[in-house]
C-alpha cells in the first residue's frame, strides 16, 4: 500500500517561514505525499516548487475558527484557486450548527463547492466540539452539498482525530465520499489506527517521522 499518498503534509503554524515552506514542499517531493497544506499566504510560493509533479497545493479557508462570513469564505477560496490551490479545507461555522441551523451550514459548504470550480473540497467539523449527534448531521450536509471529504479536526481546537470519529463519519458518508483525519497523529500507530478506522486522508506536520516507523 502506498501509505505516502495517504498523508497531506501540513504547516499551519503562525510563525512559519518561506524556509519552511520551501523545505515542507522539498520533503513533499522526496516523499511523493499526497499535498502540502498550507495557509494562503504560501499558495504560489509552493504551487512554484511543486509545479510539474503530482504533490496537491491543500490550503485552508475560514480556518481554524470557522466563525467568518460566508461571503469571506468564498473570497477566499475564489483567492486561493487563482492563486494555484488544487484542493481547499474549509471549517464549518460550528456555532450555526450548534443552533441547528442546518440550512446555513449546508449552503455555506454549497456555496464554496461552487468557488472550488471542481477542484478537492474537504469540509472541517471540527469534531472535538460535536455531539455525535451533531457530527453526523455535519456530514450528511457535508454530502449533500456534493464536498469530496468530511475532515475532523482543524488541530487547533480543543482536541484532534479520534479512531471513534472516523468510524462514525466513515459509517456515516458511505464508501463513495471520503473522510480525512486530522490532528494529533504524529506516529505510525496513530496513523495506522486512523486508516483501519476508515480514514482515506492523512493530516499531519509529522509526515516524514509516520513514513521512517512504518519502514
Amino acid at each position: 500500500m502506498n501509505y505516502n499518498k495517504f498523508i497531506d503534509h501540513t504547516l499551519l503554524k503562525a510563525n512559519a517561514t518561506d524556509e519552511a515552506i520551501i523545505k515542507l514542499c522539498e520533503e513533499a517531493l522526496q516523499y511523493d505525499f499526497a499535498s502540502v497544506c498550507v495557509n494562503p499566504g504560501y499558495i504560489k510560493l509552493c504551487a512554484e516548487k511543486l509545479k510539474g509533479s503530482d504533490v496537491k497545493v491543500c490550503t485552508v479557508v475560514g480556518f481554524p475558527l470557522g466563525a467568518t462570513s460566508t461571503e469571506s469564505k468564498v473570497f477566499e477560496t475564489k483567492q486561493a484557486v487563482k492563486d494555484g490551490a488544487t484542493e481547499i479545507d474549509m471549517v464549518i461555522n460550528v456555532s450555526r450548527l450548534h443552533e441547528g441551523d442546518d440550512e446555513y451550514v449546508l449552503n455555506e459548504i454549497r456555496k464554496i463547492r461552487r468557488a472550488c470550480k471542481g477542484l478537492v473540497l474537504k469540509v472541517i467539523i471540527e469534531t472535538c466540539l460535536l455531539t455525535d449527534e451533531e457530527k453526523v448531521r455535519a456530514c450528511k450536509l457535508s454530502k449533500k452539498a456534493k464536498a469530496d471529504f468530511v475532515k475532523t479536526s482543524t488541530g487547533f481546537s480543543t482536541g484532534g482525530a479520534t479512531a471513534h470519529d472516523v468510524k462514525l463519519m466513515r459509517k456515516t458518508v458511505g464508501k463513495k465520499m471520503h473522510v480525512k483525519a486530522s490532528g494529533g497523529i504524529r506516529d505510525s500507530k496513530a496513523f495506522l489506527e486512523m486508516i483501519a478506522a476508515g480514514a482515506d486522508r492523512i493530516g499531519a506536520s509529522s509526515g516524514i517521522q509516520i513514513m521512517e516507523d512504518l519502514k
